[in-house]
C-alpha cells in the first residue's frame, strides 16, 4: 500500500488573535486525527503595505469595507510567545505543529523551531527573496501551494529549490485555488495530475471549496498531501471562517480520506483475502444437465453450467463437448 496521506488541518488565522481559540483549534484537529495543525506566522507590516485593499471575500466575511487589509491582519498576528505556547499544546495533544511564514523575518522565526517541514503559501510563489531564503534553510521537506500560478510560475519557484540541492522527492507541490470559497467549476482537479507529469514531484491539494468531497476526490486521484481550512464555528467574525470546515466536518473528512487510502490498495488485480471464500459460491462449474450414463457423449444438451464453483471451470466447456463420460452422473452432479 502507498504511503499515508499527510492531512494538514489549516487553522490559519481562524483563532482571531485569541490564544484560547487557537488552543481549541489544536484540540479539534487532534480529535479529528489530522497529522498537522497549521497556523500562519507573519509580521503584518512586513507583509502588507498601508495601501493594500482587502480581497472581495475578506470584505464580505468581515463586514468592514472601510478597514484596510493591514488593519485586519494586524489583529490576527501571533507573537513568538504564542507560538511557543501553541507548540507545547500540540505536543500535549499528540499532533504536529506547523505554520506558514509570510515574510523573511518570520522564516527565521520558524527556523528556530526545527519543524522539519516548510509550507510555501500560494502568494509567495513569485517572491524571489522569500524563495531564496527558504531554499537556503534546506528543510527536510517542502510543501508548495500553487494557487493563482501557471506552470511557468511553478517551474521558476521549483527551480530555486532544486538549484539549492533539494531533491524533487522532498518537494510536494499542491494544486490550489485561492478563491474563498472556490467554485466547483474552478477546482480543476485534473491540474494536479498535470503538475505531477510536468515536474515529477509528489503532488497534493490545498482545498478552499465548501464541504469535503473535493479533497476526498483528490486523494483518490493520487494526492499525497491534503490541506483544508477549519474553524470552531463558521459564523465567527473573520476572513476565512465561512469557507472552513467545522470540527465534525473535519473529522468526517479525515475518516473518509483514511478509508480511501485503504480502498486504493496496491493496484494488483487478484482475489482479495475477504472474497476468496466467495469463489465456490458465486462461480459455476460443469454439471450434468440431466442424468448421464458412462459411455454417453457430452453434448450441449446434457452438459450444463451451474453453481457451486468448486468443480471443473466452465472455461473448459468446449474441451468436454464430444468426449465420452467415464462414469454415471445424476442431474446437477459436478462433472
Amino acid at each position: 500500500m502507498r504511503n499515508k496521506v499527510i492531512i494538514i488541518a489549516e487553522a490559519g488565522v481562524n483563532h482571531n488573535g485569541d490564544i484560547s481559540i487557537a488552543k481549541k483549534l489544536i484540540e479539534a484537529a487532534a480529535i479529528a486525527k489530522a497529522d498537522y495543525v497549521k497556523f500562519q506566522t507573519f509580521i503584518a507590516e512586513e507583509v502588507i503595505s498601508k495601501n493594500a485593499v482587502k480581497a472581495d471575500y475578506q470584505i464580505e466575511n468581515t463586514g468592514n469595507s472601510g478597514e484596510s487589509q493591514l488593519e485586519m491582519v494586524k489583529k490576527l498576528q501571533l507573537s513568538p510567545e504564542m507560538h511557543l505556547e501553541l507548540i507545547s499544546h500540540c505536543n500535549k495533544h499528540d499532533i504536529k505543529f506547523l505554520s506558514t511564514a509570510f515574510d523573511l523575518k518570520s522564516i527565521e522565526h520558524l527556523e528556530g523551531y526545527k519543524l522539519g517541514l516548510f509550507k510555501i503559501p500560494s502568494g509567495e510563489i513569485t517572491n524571489l527573496p522569500y524563495l531564496e531564503k527558504i531554499a537556503a534553510a534546506n528543510y527536510p521537506h517542502y510543501v508548495m501551494s500553487t494557487g493563482m500560478a501557471n506552470l511557468s510560475d511553478i517551474e521558476n519557484a521549483l527551480g530555486i529549490l532544486l538549484n539549492q540541492g533539494i531533491s524533487r522527492k522532498n518537494i510536494t507541490i499542491l494544486h490550489c485555488n485561492t478563491e474563498y470559497p472556490t467554485p466547483m467549476l474552478d477546482v480543476n482537479l485534473k491540474a494536479m495530475n498535470t503538475i505531477a507529469s510536468a515536474f515529477q514531484t509528489p503532488v497534493g491539494y490545498s482545498d478552499h471549496t465548501l464541504g469535503i468531497e473535493v479533497p476526498i476526490a483528490a486523494v483518490a486521484m493520487g494526492a499525497s498531501v491534503i490541506e483544508k481550512h477549519f474553524t470552531l464555528d463558521k459564523t465567527m467574525e473573520g476572513p476565512d471562517h465561512k469557507a472552513s470546515l467545522e470540527p465534525s466536518e473535519l473529522t468526517a473528512m479525515v475518516s473518509a480520506i483514511r478509508n480511501i487510502e485503504l480502498a486504493l490498495g496496491d493496484g494488483i488485480k487478484a482475489p482479495s483475502a475477504s472474497e476468496i471464500k466467495n469463489i465456490p459460491i458465486a462461480r459455476k462449474s460443469l454439471v450434468a444437465k440431466k442424468d448421464i450414463s458412462a459411455g454417453d457423449i457430452f453434448t450441449i444438451d446434457n452438459l450444463g453450467v451451474k453453481r457451486p464453483g468448486n468443480g471443473i471451470s466452465p472455461m473448459q466447456f468446449h474441451n468436454y463437448i464430444g468426449t465420452v463420460a467415464t462414469k454415471d452422473y445424476k442431474e446437477d452432479s459436478l462433472i
